[in-house]
């Protein structure tokens, strides 16, 4: 789609779709690194287990050329023999498998890491179509692997020549020398050789691990749209994100008024403003807002206030600065603590003369809060 649109691909990939690639198996491996890993893991096993390779070629050399004449005609004697020279050369060889099977393990966890994906395991049909084969097969990344193969080959074959030239002389030796002394200088100038062409490997390993790396970052580079595209995948339309927050503002809004039943006061500033108060002596030291609102959500707290019998006071400063200096279930400041805990007697002193307990309180004067400058809102 990116290409269709004619935008270049020049942003580094995101972390999702670097994950989205992996979970699909295209992850940079370099093949050079791995048969360079590989070869030289076997180099190194035959350097520390040659000597006891030589000695169980030799001994084996020696227990089938030594076969009795009688046992050319037991064929039970001859699968027992077979058995045990086979015996003898897997246990002569399990190092040396050992440190390749470790050296092919390990080796892809340095570029790309470990990574096992059902998906590139599964069947695709695209596989099969001789188009796409064809595309494969001119394509760029084609015309690199010829030229890596044709330069390892060019690289390899010259020391493989050179060597061979080195240890010619010595090579011609070996007709002269005995059974056991043949095998061992042949075996330990095949591991020299053998040590010098996989390091050649090396020199190509150093160009090819970075241009996998660099491969892999270009193919995997977005386009702004398709950045775009994903983070409104991933984050949600404008218009679904907003509906979210809309509903989540809903259910807030209900358990809030949910709770102002529970209130002992609601204090407003009539037109615009409600908070609902809770005070529980022994439960905290200051009083609990449990709702606040304004416009239509304040005049929806009063409402419920009065269905409950909450009392509802009119004290405009004092609401205006708990609405805009507390949050819902948070205690007020305690710059506040003087002027509300007025307008808490003022209700038990209400209650009291409802329960024909008391006398009429005076009502509340603004001018008697005490409300600190830094709470204190000017009306709007």
């Amino acid at each position: 789609m990116a290409e269709d649109s004619g935008q270049e691909r020049s942003e580094e990939p995101t972390a999702k779709r670097l994950q989205e690639a992996r979970d699909k198996g295209d992850i940079p491996r370099s093949r050079e690194l791995i048969t360079m890993a590989i070869l030289l893991a076997s180099v190194a096993s035959a350097m520390l287990f040659g000597d006891q390779l030589v000695e169980r070629m030799i001994g084996m050399m020696e227990f089938n050329f030594s076969l009795p004449r009688e046992a050319g005609y037991d064929s039970a004697y001859m699968f027992t023999h077979l058995g045990h020279s086979m015996g003898d050369a897997l246990i002569g060889l399990i190092g040396f498998f050992a440190a390749l099977l470790i050296a092919a393990l390990l080796t892809p966890i340095t570029l790309g890491g470990w990574n096992f994906s059902m998906q590139a395991l599964a069947p695709k049909g695209s596989r099969l179509n001789p188009l796409s084969g064809l595309k494969r097969m001119f394509s760029m990344n084609a015309l690199v692997e010829l030229l890596k193969a044709l330069a390892k080959f060019g690289l390899v074959g010259s020391f493989a020549v050179a060597m061979l030239w080195l240890i010619r002389a010595d090579l011609i030796s070996l007709s002269e020398s005995n059974v056991r002394g043949a095998i061992a200088e042949a075996v330990s100038m095949l591991m020299w050789v053998f040590m010098v062409l996989s390091a050649t490997l090396i020199l190509i390993a150093l160009v090819d691990v970075p241009f996998q790396l660099y491969s892999y970052n270009k193919k995997m580079k977005m386009t702004m749209q398709e950045i775009k595209d994903e983070m409104k995948n991933s984050e949600g339309k404008p218009e679904v994100k907003g509906r979210i927050r809309q509903l989540q503002r809903e259910i807030a809004q209900r358990q809030m008024m949910s709770q102002v039943p529970e209130a002992d006061v609601v204090i407003t500033n009539p037109t615009h403003y409600s908070v609902a108060l809770k005070y529980e002596e022994g439960r905290g030291d200051a009083p609990i807002l449990l709702a606040k609102g304004g416009d239509f959500v304040a005049l929806k707290i009063r409402e419920i206030a009065q269905e409950h019998d909450v009392p509802v006071l009119s004290a405009p400063p004092l609401a205006r600065a708990i609405y805009h200096s507390t949050e819902v279930d948070q205690e007020i400041p305690a710059g506040l603590y003087m002027a509300v805990a007025q307008v808490l007697a003022h209700v038990y002193q209400l209650k009291r003369f409802k329960a024909r307990q008391a006398e009429r309180p005076q009502p509340l004067r603004e001018s008697e809060m005490d409300i600190p400058d830094e709470l204190r809102i000017d009306p709007e």
